[in-house]
């Protein structure tokens, strides 16, 4: 908006500063769309004051490191600084606590989940000369830290370093019984590539649209769900989501809009002929 006489730009939404770090995947910035998430609770959050903070502790890991250090003795003082220094560990207690999947209140109370504090400790990773990726494990974000023989998987939540033994006993639970036999199970390797950052900021907004979801907190659901629309725009299931919380506020036109976008590009899901129903529905909501 420019205004006669001075010019005045209105400053850009939440939504829209996410929107842009988000655009690219080249360079994704995982850390800085972390953080931004928590500004749908925190509106006066200052983004770049918490990414401050998170380079102060980096830092000073940084230079305790010797130049000439090798990478195994990198690894152990991170994990020393990270887990036992600084405390960083998961909230065993409350789990499911909304905070844990804020970066601020996560680097305020050294609790979180995996995937949160997995971003902190790739973040301070990188810092130490190492490079540490995401791993969307079934059921228990990972981390994983290249070395010069192979990698070292770690559990964030825990600050443990799994073996292959570890992880193949974590996977049981989630392979399909009728492939259990060495023939069709999925190779351990599969599961253990590393998550980009889109997809890494999915899983984090999708397990605060759970924690919403279940407690029938629409207005959160909603800034959430706009959220998982704009960054992944093709996932059109996102769209009907959004359709249906945003119709729950009362806002049907853009729930219509929403869902018009799902129907179009998903005309034969099985869903669709009940949702073509509410579509006509709600455009006739004044």
């Amino acid at each position: 908006m420019v205004m006669a006489g001075n010019l005045h730009f209105d400053a850009p939404s939440a939504l829209d500063y996410f929107a842009a770090l988000v655009a690219e995947d080249q360079g994704f910035p995982v850390l800085e769309a972390a953080v931004a998430i928590a500004q749908d609770d925190d509106p006066g959050l200052d983004v770049q004051g918490v990414l401050a903070r998170v380079d102060e502790l980096a830092d000073r890991l940084r230079r305790r490191i010797p130049a000439d250090a090798a990478p195994l003795q990198r690894l152990r003082l991170l994990n020393r600084y990270f887990f036992q220094e600084l405390g960083f560990a998961g909230n065993v207690n409350n789990y499911y606590d909304l905070r844990n999947s804020l970066l601020p209140a996560v680097l305020e109370s050294r609790r979180g989940i995996p995937i949160t504090l997995a971003v902190l400790y790739a973040e301070m990773a990188a810092q130490a000369g190492l490079h540490a990726q995401g791993v969307s494990f079934p059921g228990h974000f990972l981390v994983k830290v290249a070395m010069p023989r192979g990698e070292v998987v770690i559990d964030p939540f825990s600050g443990q370093s799994l073996s292959r033994e570890e992880l193949e006993e974590r996977l049981q639970a989630f392979r399909q019984p009728a492939a259990r036999s060495a023939e069709d199970e999925v190779p351990l390797g599969l599961y253990l590539q590393a998550a980009s950052g889109r997809e890494l900021i999915a899983r984090l907004l999708r397990n605060l649209k759970e924690i919403h979801r279940s407690h029938g907190d629409w207005l959160r659901l909603e800034r959430v769900q706009a959220r998982l629309v704009v960054l992944l725009p093709t996932a059109w299931e996102e769209h009907r989501d959004h359709a249906l919380v945003l119709a729950e506020l009362g806002v049907h036109q853009r729930a219509a809009q929403a869902l018009a976008a799902y129907l179009e590009h998903r005309p034969e899901a099985s869903d669709a002929p009940s949702l073509r129903g509410h579509l006509a529905a709600w455009l006739n909501v004044p």
